[in-house]
């Protein structure tokens, strides 16, 4: 009996309704949080019933989602149906999308006649299953349950005595050419959706791309029919619907896909072959036990345990599965091909430490995510940088190339290697087709693939002008970390000409330092300094000083391989505390943005870990708690939640391809990580408290560590990592300095 089939029969002995009480680790999974907009922030995230890394996710649809919204806020008090939804964060769009609407009385089909009255007091959000009580009127409530499986999902209606059951299956939205048939006989509603909200962020049309979709019903219809279907009704939803005796209990399975109806039907027989809700829903409950589970926690209440899990739950749904029994719709080349594919790498914010967390909780997919992004450059002529499903030209830099090294640095072999070279090469050295007659505005339509914008002027004048190129200043130091990726990768094939050329090139992000102000500084193509303001919030200046979502006080930390450098140019490691300090106090630290996510840990560079330790603590204080409110920012695919899960296990990948992790401070007593390889990582924390954040002291297994740094390999090693806590500060560690790459 393998481990999943051994999970199951645990947890079948422990429940008789699918709704178990025991304390394992879905248990404590709150996926309502980052749900809703509070002090803290706004998280931008929906309560999924999925799989790990499921193709398509399930949720209740509280409103209708477009680019800046999602299905579900917290704060809604209606549900208008239950989408299965492939929109993987708040400012991206939904794709092939399918909604089913329970409903009784007349047939109402927009979005505001059928919502339905709900009350969290009824409503049950986990991973595996979700429940809500829904308010019919003077007809009384339909009790909905959910569950699902990687590309499908079962849905079970308890519905009232007073009227007609009905379920609506709404393939498309007002002008979008969905489709919807129904096969009494069969049962079945089909059908697809072509829409893509994100179709003008990138170059290409698709005209084959369709969400697919097969329902199926348990319980004979009345009748089924569809509606909107008619040439001149583009103006009107599209879909079906099918109608029931009432006071039944109405069970319906999905099947989704990319390829075809019959593959979606396929999907289905393959995942939920019978009508067995609690089956389904026991084996989804096992999969994100297993991974899971692989977390301890010591010393923690119950509500540190819902925010660590509840991270995890959100680290493990992307990128999302888009392939389907060995084969896969390409949105690069508009085809059906063989192999395995993901999508949804939302990689400027992730490459930071999400997709570094992942080699540590799921390493048995990253080669599986590395070759998707190569058969992306086969098929479409470059890797993306923010697929959904096809290019988005979203965000600067190509940092497919940091996701590579890091498979390389780690030792990632299920990859085609001379391929991977062949990708990180052309990022780094052929500029997007009209480089130099284009800006790349962001989210500029209907562009060429952007990759590198302004890398023309980059080879020519060692940054990117920000009187040519929008967000110069930021590319040119962003572009700066990506050749010292590509440089890694070189150097791991023996390409030692390679190696030397991109590792000096690394360096361009020194050529942005002014040291009149302390702080990076764009320049214009004459050399001359460009203004210097423009934050996140001001748009106009920030154009011209060459930022993106920041200013210069979020960007000067921002060559991740270089701190030594910056040290260097800073005039050395007390200047350079001293700097980050007036970046702290002066409220220059936004942590709702992904840029700044390292600069906690940046004081282990400048021989002051004591103050990384206090200030680690205090961003996990302030920007997270259990609440439907208690996450800052969009969580952006994992990354947001990836920070506070290292942050919690005391260490975090500054530089993600460098194999090392910067340590802070632990946030409890214990925290174990059993790896695949079968050993288990421990820290340790022996006083732990919120008071006792300093640490007095380290060991590796029971060896003394003096240096606030620990790599790959000790963590793949097994063993245990133990602090010894206390309330002040103390030396440890600040004897270490980062090694400096030599050059200008």
């Amino acid at each position: 009996m393998n481990n999943l089939s051994a999970a199951i029969v645990l947890l079948a002995m422990g429940t008789a309704t699918g709704l178990m009480a025991q304390n394992d680790a879905v248990s404590y999974v709150n996926p309502l949080i980052g749900t809703q907009r509070s002090a803290i922030g706004y998280g931008g995230t929906m309560p999924f019933v999925t799989t790990p890394f499921g193709m398509t996710d399930w949720t209740p649809q509280t409103r209708q989602n477009k680019i800046s919204i999602t299905s579900y806020n917290h704060d809604d008090t209606t549900i208008s149906g239950f989408i299965g939804t492939h929109q993987p964060a708040i400012w991206m769009g939904d794709y092939g999308y399918v909604t089913i609407i329970p409903q009784v009385g007349e047939l109402r089909t927009t979005p505001e006649s059928r919502k339905l009255g709900y009350s969290h007091a009824s409503e049950t959000a986990r991973p595996d299953y979700y429940l809500v009580s829904l308010d019919a009127g003077s007809a009384g409530k339909i009790r909905a349950e959910m569950t699902a499986t990687e590309r499908s999902a079962f849905f079970r209606f308890t519905f009232p005595n007073a009227a007609n059951a009905r379920l609506i299956v709404e393939a498309s939205r007002p002008g979008i050419a969905g489709m919807a048939s129904v096969d009494p006989e069969a049962r079945e509603i089909t059908g697809y959706n072509p829409h893509r909200m994100d179709a003008h962020l990138g170059p290409f049309a698709l005209p084959n791309f369709k969400g697919y979709f097969v329902v199926q019903f348990e319980q004979p219809p009345l009748h089924m029919k569809t509606y909107g279907m008619d040439s001149g009704q583009s103006e009107t939803s599209r879909g079906a619907y099918a109608e029931f005796k009432p006071g039944q209990t109405i069970q319906a399975r999905i099947g989704t896909s990319f390829i075809s109806i019959d593959q979606a039907r396929e999907n289905l027989r393959r995942e939920i072959p019978g009508w067995d809700f609690r089956v389904v829903q026991e084996k989804l409950r096992a999969q994100w036990n297993q991974k899971l589970s692989s977390l301890q926690i010591a010393g923690a209440a119950d509500n540190d345990k819902a925010l660590i899990y509840t991270a995890m739950y959100h680290a493990l749904l992307y990128p999302r599965m888009f392939s389907e029994y060995g084969r896969y719709y390409s949105a690069f080349d508009d085809s059906v091909h063989s192999g395995e594919s993901y999508t949804a790498y939302s990689i400027w914010d992730t490459f930071r430490a999400e997709n570094s967390m992942l080699t540590l909780l799921a390493p048995e997919r990253i080669s599986g995510m590395i070759t998707a992004l190569l058969q992306n450059f086969k098929e479409g002529g470059w890797m993306p940088k923010w697929p959904n499903p096809s290019y988005t030209n979203i965000m600067i830099g190509t940092h497919a190339d940091s996701l590579v090294a890091e498979a390389f640095r780690k030792g990632f072999n299920g990859f085609d290697r001379q391929l991977a070279w062949q990708a990180v090469y052309k990022d780094a050295m052929t500029p997007p087709d009209g480089d130099t007659t284009r800006r790349w505005l962001d989210r500029e339509e209907h562009t060429p693939y952007e990759a590198r914008g302004g890398l023309t002027y980059y080879k020519q004048l060692g940054y990117i002008p920000t009187d040519k190129t929008d967000e110069a200043a930021s590319r040119t130091l962003e572009d700066s970390y990506d050749d010292w990726c590509v440089a890694q990768i070189a150097k791991a094939l023996g390409r030692t000409a390679d190696f030397s050329f991109f590792l000096k090139r690394s360096l361009n992000d020194r050529n942005l330092y002014n040291p009149a102000i302390g702080l990076m500084n764009g320049r214009t193509s004459d050399g001359k300094w460009a203004p210097i303001g423009g934050g996140r919030d001001d748009p106009e200046n920030r154009s011209a000083s060459g930022w993106t979502e920041g200013d210069a006080w979020v960007y000067t930390w921002s060559p991740l391989h270089d701190q030594a450098g910056l040290i260097q140019l800073m005039g050395g490691a007390e200047n350079y505390d001293n700097k980050l300090d007036q970046h702290f106090s002066g409220g220059h630290n936004v942590h709702n943005n992904e840029p700044s996510h390292h600069y906690g840990y940046l004081y282990d560079f400048g021989g002051q870990p004591w103050k990384a330790q206090a200030m680690v603590r205090k961003i996990a204080a302030k920007e997270y708690d259990a609440s439907p409110g208690g996450l800052d920012g969009d969580d952006d695919c994992g990354q947001m939640s990836a920070w506070l899960l290292f942050t919690a296990m005391g260490f975090y990948p500054v530089n993600p391809a460098s194999g090392e992790y910067m340590i802070g401070s632990p946030m409890y007593r214990e925290i174990s990580l059993t790896l695949v390889n079968g050993k288990t990582f421990r820290v340790e924390a022996s006083n732990n408290s919120a008071e006792n954040v300093y640490i007095q002291s380290a060991s590796l297994n029971k060896t003394p560590l003096d240096i606030p740094v620990i790599t790959w390999e000790q963590i793949q090693a097994g063993g245990v990592l133990h602090f010894v806590m206390g309330p002040k500060p103390s030396k440890w560690g600040s004897n270490w300095r980062p090694a400096l790459i030599p050059g200008n």
